[in-house]
């Protein structure tokens, strides 16, 4: 069957986007396809355990299929969805979040909540961008990795992107192709808040001053601030303007959050408004409550939060978005909420905040989820929690625990379509004693 096209059915999709196919008794995963349709398919990998093909030609199209949008489709990683309709993409994650609560966790919620969208293109608002200099081609490239992630996508145009850079990507390539010390820089990193917009350029080695000037001409021409980083994080400093301000506003809590070039934030701004509203609404504070808010970032939740209970206590790993938190609270005049520093993933007993009594719990951790955490939290005076989670697996895992290791039911659940187009699923989660 090696190189040989061969015809199949589509019978699911995979958590990474590729149809799901079974050949003579063994798993294949085919790109580029649907859930329904009829391929033929080349075969690109084989494994014992599966096979990797892509799809050549549609013999059979699902009513969900649509024309790519972008031409680069197929070929940069960015993307892995843009062939399905955005309602089936936010479908087919909630099947994903489903099947995972039921194998992994064996729980279900007791209502699904409606999903959380958005517009689906223009969204990023944070993006890593690689960049190559390809000696053969005498060129530099910027982009995404490719779907094979040993090369860069050479992109001219991106439209998941902020349309600030999105629309400007082949300008950044001309300017990389007019500068000296191009093959000294391996990424870009792009920031936008609600008022300006940042490029951070990484260098390996000094920029002669001739590059320096045509960044900030590159700068000052398309509304960019222009950052450098030398070495590590605390490196980052700003070539032009002299300083910069990244912030973005929560009207619904008259707060403004600031925010650092390299710090985590939401990548969808219009989803995150939208799920911060959703997280409130669900763990419904009072106004008497104490409510802890774990991996909590700048602020994010807690500040909003803090508008509606007693008092708030985040708690994160990252110094640095500790001070942020402290500094977005004293800015925003919210005398009710202290942030600490925690090893989340670590043992927290010995912490006055995880001794203490609390009756809300907010988690949002990271792809690998609270699973230490949960072994040692929440106590028994907390009556609800919500957990927000980018990755199910990790969620559906922890679901268990709270309700069998302690005594919560999985009350509600919904995805939110913080990523269009990609494989990455957000979900949030109701938990209630």
């Amino acid at each position: 069957m090696h190189d040989q096209p061969f015809e199949t059915t589509i019978n699911d999709l995979a958590h990474d986007g590729r149809g799901v196919a079974h050949v003579a008794g063994k798993t294949v995963f085919v790109a580029d396809a649907l859930p329904g349709e009829r391929v033929r398919a080349r075969l690109t990998r084989r494994h014992r355990h599966f096979d990797e093909a892509r799809a050549g030609e549609i013999l059979r199209a699902s009513p969900d299929r649509v024309v790519p949008r972008c031409p680069h489709f197929g070929v940069c990683g960015g993307c892995a969805l843009q062939h399905l309709d955005p309602a089936a993409q936010i479908a087919a994650k909630q099947k994903v979040v489903a099947e995972n609560f039921a194998r992994i966790g064996h729980v279900e919620p007791a209502r699904w909540l409606p999903p959380l969208t958005a517009e689906p293109w223009g969204y990023r608002r944070r993006a890593r961008l690689s960049v190559r200099h390809v000696a053969k081609k005498g060129r530099t490239l910027v982009g995404f990795r490719e779907r094979d992630p040993r090369f860069v996508a050479d992109l001219a145009h991106c439209d998941v992107l902020d349309p600030a850079l999105g629309e400007k990507l082949d300008l950044l390539g001309v300017l990389l192709n007019s500068m000296e010390g191009a093959a000294s820089i391996p990424q870009i990193e792009f920031s936008a808040g609600d008022a300006s917009r940042v490029l951070v350029f990484r260098h390996l080695a000094p920029l002669p001053d001739g590059d320096r000037e045509k960044l900030v001409r590159f700068g000052r021409e398309h509304g960019f601030a222009i950052l450098l980083q030398p070495g590590g994080h605390e490196s980052v400093h700003p070539l032009w303007p002299e300083s910069v301000t990244l912030d973005y506003a929560l009207p619904g809590y008259g707060l403004k959050l600031a925010f650092g070039p390299l710090d985590f934030v939401q990548v969808n701004a219009r989803i995150n408004g939208k799920m911060i509203d959703h997280a409130v609404r669900l763990l419904a504070p009072e106004p008497a409550d104490r409510v802890l808010d774990l991996f909590c970032g700048l602020g994010n939740f807690s500040l909003p939060l803090a508008r509606h209970a007693a008092w708030v206590c985040g708690v994160e790993g990252a110094t640095g978005l500790v001070e942020r938190a402290r500094a977005n609270a004293d800015a925003n005049g919210i005398g009710n909420a202290e942030f600490h520093l925690g090893d989340l993933a670590g043992d927290v007993r010995g912490s006055a905040w995880a001794r203490a009594d609390w009756d809300l719990l907010l988690l949002d951790p990271p792809r690998s989820g609270a699973g230490e955490l949960l072994k040692q939290l929440p106590g028994r005076s907390v009556r609800r929690v919500v957990y927000v989670s980018c990755h199910p697996g990790s969620l559906a895992r922890d679901a268990g625990t709270l309700v069998r290791a302690h005594g919560f039911r999985l009350q509600a659940a919904g995805v939110m379509d913080m990523f269009p187009h990609t494989a990455h699923v957000e979900s949030i989660a109701l938990f209630e004693r």
